[in-house]
C-alpha cells in the first residue's frame, strides 16, 4: 500500500480518537463483519453485481486489515511476503496449476 494511504488511514482513526475502541479482538470482529457485506455483494448473482458496492466493501475489508496490523505492530508488506511464501512452497506450481485442491491432495 502506498505510504499516503497508510497515512490516511492512520490520520484518519487518530484524528477521531478511534484507536481505544480498535482492540484486535474489535477489529478482527471487524474485518469479519465487513467481509461478509462483501460476499453479500454476490448473494443472488455471481455475473450481475455491483461493481461500486464490491469495491466499496473490499476497501472496507482491507481498511480494517491495516488497522489490525498497526495495532499489532507488523509490516502489511513483510506478513503478506511471508504467506506468500509459504503458499508457494505448498502449491508449487506443477502441481497446483489449473487445480482447485488444496495442499494435502495435490
Amino acid at each position: 500500500m502506498k505510504k499516503e494511504t497508510l497515512e490516511r488511514i492512520r490520520n484518519f482513526t487518530k484524528d477521531r480518537d478511534w484507536d481505544q475502541f480498535h482492540s484486535p479482538e474489535n477489529l478482527a470482529k471487524s474485518i469479519v463483519i465487513e467481509a461478509a457485506e462483501l460476499l453479500e455483494c454476490f448473494q443472488w448473482n455471481n455475473d450481475n453485481y455491483d461493481l461500486q458496492a464490491v469495491k466499496e466493501e473490499l476497501a472496507d475489508v482491507m481498511i480494517y486489515c491495516q488497522n489490525l496490523a498497526d495495532k499489532l505492530n507488523v509490516d502489511s508488506d513483510e506478513i503478506i511476503n511471508m504467506k506468500m511464501s509459504q503458499n508457494e512452497a505448498k502449491y508449487p506450481v506443477e502441481k497446483a496449476r489449473g487445480k482447485a485442491d488444496k495442499y494435502d491432495k495435490l
